[in-house]
């Protein structure tokens, strides 16, 4: 993640007001948002529809923080929805169907795609736990879930997760699923991270991809 997107350890933002008894959605179209993306599962299981987290980081800096959550959910739908052909411009002004339109084919992932979940398979491991690693630099268009204030620093191996194929999506906008490797809990010191402005005391453990790490 890049931009705006990965506002982990950022500041300026002002305090995160805690809201009582917050209710689930606050109003009833961000229900009804939530429910599209469901809705629109299935198209993840077709290339053309790409990572839901990159279509997120599209959206330019400045509108991404002029939008609420669900907006920006709601937006990245419509576009995408829109750019394959599902609906038309029409379709979704009017917020009627038109029978008479044909909805294009997609091409599905290959037979090599693995899913998201993990996986049963038999991969030897480059890490052990206590090991000292060091979080890739790792930058470009495409997405990644290595947070960009971990990039660099150095970390302690807590536990082996397991194998799951990689989720990051090429610049293509597509997400190939078929690079199964091992995830690792990965404990930071707050003063690593932050320096200074830390604490002893602190530590984040974040669960990261094989090839987002290096021997420190």
């Amino acid at each position: 993640m890049n931009s705006i997107h990965d506002m982990g350890g950022m500041h300026g933002f002002g305090p995160i007001v805690v809201e009582v008894d917050e209710p689930v959605f606050h109003e009833e179209w961000e229900g009804r948002a939530y429910a599209l993306s469901i809705g629109w599962f299935p198209a993840s299981q077709y290339k053309e529809w790409g990572g839901f987290r990159h279509n997120l980081e599209k959206i330019p800096p400045k509108d991404y923080l002029n939008m609420s959550y669900y907006e920006r959910w709601f937006f990245v739908n419509e576009q995408k929805a829109m750019q394959l052909g599902l609906v038309t411009e029409e379709e979704l002004n009017n917020g009627n169907a038109d029978p008479n339109y044909l909805m294009p084919q997609l091409e599905p992932h290959p037979d090599s795609s693995l899913g998201p979940g993990r996986l049963d398979l038999e991969i030897n491991a480059k890490f052990e736990n206590g090991g000292v690693v060091r979080a890739k630099e790792i930058n470009g268009r495409a997405h990644n879930r290595l947070p960009r204030y971990v990039r660099g620093k150095t970390g302690t191996i807590i536990s082996d997760n397991g194998i799951y194929a990689l989720q990051d999506t090429n610049e293509k906008d597509e997400q190939p699923y078929d690079d199964p490797q091992h995830v690792y809990t990965v404990r930071f010191s707050s003063e690593e991270l932050w320096g200074n402005a830390s604490h002893g005391n602190d530590f984040i453990y974040l669960d990261l991809w094989e090839s987002y790490l290096e021997f420190a």
